[in-house]
């Protein structure tokens, strides 16, 4: 029988500033950016436990606080993106409008708007008139005005899908 004690699983339960320097990353998806309770790996192969408050949707860059004083960085992973470019204001804002309209979380640039791939979506969007491209990229959809946190902003760091 062996004396060794399994490793103890990192409990990250604070959300700190993002300008905070972390120790380690911790890429994810928006599936589980939006969950406050998760079993995670974190880019170092490292096992953690979220237990964050309810409700927070966890933003690209993000810095997270173990219980034990580590400090992890929130990745967005790279999906599977529908998005749509266009310099027709007008056509754009028509596009977010149906696409709004059905609850679709969407990550809105000058001139772009993309949206978990969704290939029904894609052709409402070609029906409008609309160009779809297909990418894989990190997604960082608008956080609601009900939010509670305001506008993301887009301006302290770059995001570009493409």
């Amino acid at each position: 029988m062996s004396d060794k004690k399994p490793p103890s699983m990192q409990r990250l339960t604070e959300k700190l500033s993002p300008s905070i320097q972390a120790d380690t990353i911790l890429t994810l998806p928006l599936e589980k950016r939006i969950k406050s309770r998760l079993r995670v790996t974190l880019d170092n192969g490292e096992e953690a436990g979220l237990f964050l408050e309810r409700g927070d949707t966890l933003r690209d860059g993000d810095v997270l606080r173990s219980e034990t004083g580590l400090l992890v960085q929130i990745r967005s992973a790279a999906e599977m993106l529908s998005c749509i470019e266009c310099k027709d204001a007008l056509l754009l804002a028509r596009a977010c409008y149906h696409l709004g309209n059905r609850h679709v979380p969407l990550h809105i640039e000058v001139g772009r708007v993309c949206y978990q791939h969704d290939h029904v979506l894609d052709e409402m969007s070609r029906g409008l008139g609309l160009t779809v491209q297909v990418i894989e990229a990190p997604f960082e959809p608008e956080p609601g005005a009900y939010s509670g946190g305001g506008h993301h902003s887009h301006s302290s760091h770059e995001h570009n899908p493409a």
